[in-house]
């Protein structure tokens, strides 16, 4: 293997966790291992004991993260061959904000036996959902004492977040709020783990927990007006030192080394979240490049020079992204999961037949058919909401809809519909930042999608107007979190001075790059002022019949179950 240095970077996802071997010299991924957590997500009931969890809720067990490093680490090294002596830093990310309360030894109150029958002792993964009225709560009061931080979230704070989550086990569990001795972040729990230091890091302080590099978190008044259990919250619960991405949170201590088959001592990067760390795994660490990590859902990515408000972002964020920028992020609540809806639920069986018949799966079929229609040609126009919006109306209550239907329409003409409502969703979040002073020149695009459906992103290319870079790695996250490791690492232990050093090394693109064609761009531009007004007209309180329809559906619902 020559005096090539090596780092670590472990990704922690809903369902598992996945440790990637990358080589500093160029960012190759030497060797992967992915480990499913024992216990899963728990929606239903607690592991140990027949309780019953209630509706919305989602939790897991944190020692599922440590058994990630027991079995990944150790499997990347060994299927490797590399040297031991030569992995210099290791860093990680994780879905956000997952959370949990620990003592002051650091330890989950949910290993406590006292407390593991309360499931508030346990860690409450980013998609529990049962803090809502909590969150409805939060921002009607900020927004009634004219709280400043409101707008550097785009107007409302999720229940998906750290203090709505916090508020929730305050109102329902005072014993187990009263032992807490802090709520972290799992990402910055698992830190702890691995180096007996508990740092938080500034993207989860910042994007979950609004906290401000300047400012801090909110006032105590705002928090004592919110409940007066959580008057000194930020003085006791929330404590901690808070470092920027890419700060050295400590070194590997002895017992984990031994657990990971690692060497002790060497430098372990502050938490970070994972689309965050995906920015300069793709190169990008200067302003005016947006990254867009596409999935399920899509995360959208940009760093500036200075804090703006901006309609509809989730967050900005002084060093949340790369150091010495203000970061941003806007989101889309659905892409990914809109296609595997339509093919799932809506695609006859005479498309599954081809398909077979070609020895291709759905979605390939449908990209190759829709692909030889041309822009507008469908006469169809989508908006895509299936799953609510998050940039930039922020409200969970929207829903899809499709213009155009007739008899002769096929399946192909309604996937790429929904190909180009993703984009023209895009192209709103693009337009927010663009024309309000936070430039987006070019997109660079990572996730599954990008690597699987080429004519998706033509399509965004020539509806943004924008050349779009495609990542080479297929683990985007977790090279980034890599990189982190080597930047803890430094220079002098043959890693890397900065996060800019570490991307012009290791962060990798492929060398095709989609340009927009001067010809769609023009008709786009003409179905993209027509999704405008269906956007503004359905999604800005004009017409609410989206909201009634689905307070309809919930009353007939009632009914139903009262017949019953």
């Amino acid at each position: 293997m020559g005096n090539n240095k090596y780092s670590i970077g472990i990704d922690f996802g809903t369902e598992s966790g996945r440790a990637v071997l990358v080589r500093l010299e160029d960012g190759q991924e030497i060797s992967e291992h992915v480990t499913s957590y024992p216990h899963g997500v728990l929606d239903r009931r607690l592991p140990h004991k027949n309780i019953e969890l209630g509706h919305e809720w989602a939790l897991q067990h944190p020692g599922d993260y440590l058994e990630v490093i027991r079995r990944s680490v150790p499997e990347v090294m060994k299927d490797s061959g590399v040297n031991r002596e030569d992995v210099i830093g290791l860093g990680i990310d994780f879905t956000a904000c997952t959370m949990l309360p620990i003592d002051r030894n650091l330890e989950p109150l949910c290993f406590h036996s006292t407390y593991q029958d309360n499931p508030h002792s346990w860690v409450k993964l980013w998609k529990h959902h049962a803090a809502q009225d909590q969150a409805n709560r939060l921002n009607e009061t900020a927004e009634r004492r004219g709280e400043d931080f409101l707008s550097r979230y785009g107007g409302k704070i999720s229940s998906e977040w750290m203090i709505p989550k916090i508020m929730q086990i305050a109102e329902e569990s005072r014993e187990i709020f009263d032992k807490t001795d802090r709520f972290i972040e799992a990402t910055d729990w698992v830190i702890s783990q691995l180096t007996g230091e508990l740092k938080r890091n500034s993207c989860t302080a910042g994007y979950k927990s609004i906290w401000h590099k300047k400012e801090g978190y909110p006032s105590s008044e705002f928090f004592a007006a919110l409940d007066p259990k959580l008057a000194n919250l930020k003085e006791t619960k929330l404590k901690g030192e808070i470092l920027p991405q890419g700060s050295k949170a400590g070194r590997l201590k002895k017992e984990m080394a031994e657990a990971a088959g690692l060497n002790q001592g060497i430098a372990v990067a502050v938490g970070n979240v994972d689309a965050h760390s995906a920015v300069p795994a793709m190169g990008v660490v200067s302003p005016g490049k947006m990254v867009v990590v596409m999935g399920t859902s899509t995360c959208h990515m940009l760093l500036g020079t200075e804090e703006k408000k901006i309609e509809g972002m989730c967050g900005v964020v002084e060093d949340g992204i790369i150091p010495g920028y203000y970061g941003y992020e806007a989101g889309q609540s659905a892409v990914g999961d809109i296609f595997g809806w339509f093919v799932k639920n809506q695609v006859p069986a005479y498309v599954y037949a081809e398909a077979e018949k070609e020895n291709i799966n759905v979605h390939t079929w449908l990209e190759g058919k829709a692909a030889t229609y041309q822009p507008g040609e469908t006469g169809l126009l989508a908006l895509d909401w299936w799953n609510g919006n998050r940039s930039v109306l922020v409200d969970t209550d929207l829903s899809g809809m499709i213009l155009g239907l007739t008899l002769q329409t096929k399946p192909e003409e309604i996937y790429r519909a929904l190909l180009e409502a993703t984009g023209f969703g895009t192209r709103k979040i693009v337009d927010a930042f663009h024309q309000n002073g936070v430039a987006v020149d070019e997109i660079y695009a990572c996730g599954g999608l990008p690597q699987k459906n080429k004519l998706l992103m033509q399509i965004y290319a020539d509806i943004t107007n924008r050349r779009i870079i495609i990542g080479d790695s297929v683990q985007t996250p977790a090279v980034g979190a890599a990189m982190f490791g080597a930047v803890a690492a430094g220079g002098e232990y043959g890693g890397f001075d900065s996060i800019l050093e570490a991307a012009d090394h290791m962060a990798r693109v492929k060398d095709e790059v989609i340009e927009p064609i001067p010809e769609n761009v023009e008709i786009y531009e003409e179905l993209y002022q027509e999704y405008e007004k269906l956007h503004d007209y359905f999604g800005r309180g004009e017409n609410e019949v989206l909201k009634r329809l689905r307070t309809i559906r919930s009353h007939s619902g009632e009914q139903l179950l009262i017949q019953k």
